[in-house]
């Protein structure tokens, strides 16, 4: 089915993201996931080719256009590279907007440049090793002394927790205020106390970071508190669905870069004297994953185009979470099975779709908590 959410601008930055990552990046991907993280400087490389803070003002070095859709032209083809280490789309997706919207201006001053010029990496810390998907249950906590907070406690499934300078923070700031106890606080590389635990080891996206982190008695001045104290739990409400849709938007792309990938194999490979794809089985197979991929990507590109509108309802981002990311885990689980025993093989590219994938009806909220905040809606 043809799209039309993009226009001529947003193919031509689908070119330069294209052409950005078969030079900067799949050379040295399988590298990095031995390593276990990136390489720097792809971050820098991103920034001199614009691909970071497309949406952050031009005075502070972005593309000075608030257009999610380039931020979905490129989550796209990262995904369908199987780029699965690089952690752009939390930082262009997820954290970009709390920056934009939150900073004082003289925040922005002092973190929007690094940001967009690839110097200055970005994480978000929210989960906990006690919480999983219940965000206020969250024990990290601070207290006032002076001009500062004293930070304590500790994060799990940090994404870009080994390489990030800036670390937005969720803390319990007044234990006895409720939903509005919570305040985001901005922990810088090198401030004392602040520590990286182990780099956590995945069944898949081997070369994305992700870590624990640690807070013991880390002074936060007041200057880097992120918006107002006691909204944190307002504006993650306010910023998740964007996270969701994101998420969603790259579920559809896997979805369908293991069914194009799947489809040629089958043209290809030959069982019995004749290609694979020639077996009704097959087709049928193909047909069914065709058209589940593309009834997922009109609905959530309907989604993104409400999201441009700044007209996203909650619960829309959220069906669009948990049925892309269900489509993609039937998608993919069916393209391995098609590729038989060379799908269980790390060196097809099916198979580590498969191991990429599975996360993501796990993060930004578990599949199931998705189903719960639709169902709220549903009955008031």
């Amino acid at each position: 089915m043809q799209r039309d959410i993009f226009d001529a601008e947003h193919d031509a930055f689908r070119d330069l993201v294209r052409t950005f990552l078969a030079k900067e990046v799949l050379p040295h991907h399988a590298e990095w996931e031995k390593q276990g993280q990136v390489d720097r400087e792809v971050w820098r490389t991103a920034g001199r080719a614009g691909l970071l803070g497309t949406d952050v003002p031009e005075q502070f070095g972005g593309g000075g256009t608030p257009d999610f859709r380039y931020n979905a032209v490129a989550l796209e083809e990262i995904t369908a590279a199987g780029a699965s280490g690089l952690g752009f789309p939390l930082h262009n997706d997820v954290v970009a907007p709390y920056l934009l919207r939150l900073c004082t201006d003289e925040q922005k001053q002092r973190w929007l440049p690094g940001f967009c010029s690839g110097d200055l990496i970005t994480a978000i810390a929210m989960t906990e090793p006690g919480t999983g998907s219940d965000l206020q249950g969250i024990a990290t906590h601070a207290r006032r002394d002076g001009d500062d907070w004293i930070l304590n406690g500790a994060k799990t499934f940090i994404t870009n927790g080994i390489l990030a300078d800036l670390v937005i923070v969720v803390a319990k700031t007044d234990p006895d205020a409720g939903a509005r106890g919570f305040s985001l606080l901005v922990v810088e590389r090198g401030m004392p106390g602040f520590e990286r635990g182990r780099r956590l080891e995945k069944v898949g996206m081997k070369a994305q970071d992700t870590a624990e982190l640690s807070f013991t008695d880390v002074r936060v001045p007041a200057a880097n508190v992120l918006g107002e104290v006691g909204q944190g739990f307002i504006y993650l409400m306010q910023n998740l669905a964007q996270e969701r849709l994101s998420i969603a938007l790259g579920a559809t792309a896997g979805a369908a870069a293991a069914l194009a990938m799947t489809l040629e194999y089958t043209k290809e490979r030959k069982a019995f004297g004749k290609p694979v794809a020639h077996f009704q089985n097959t087709r049928f197979e193909l047909a069914e994953m065709d058209t589940e991929v593309d009834v997922t990507r009109a609905y959530v590109d309907r989604c993104l185009a409400r999201h441009v509108e700044s007209e996203l309802p909650v619960a829309d981002a959220a069906k669009a979470k948990w049925w892309a990311t269900d489509v993609q885990r039937r998608v993919v689980d069916r393209c391995v099975q098609l590729h038989g025993g060379y799908g269980y093989m790390l060196e097809y590219p099916i198979a580590k779709a498969f191991v990429d994938s599975r996360v993501q009806s796990i993060y930004g909220g578990t599949n199931e908590i998705m189903k719960e905040i639709i169902g709220r809606t549903l009955i008031g």
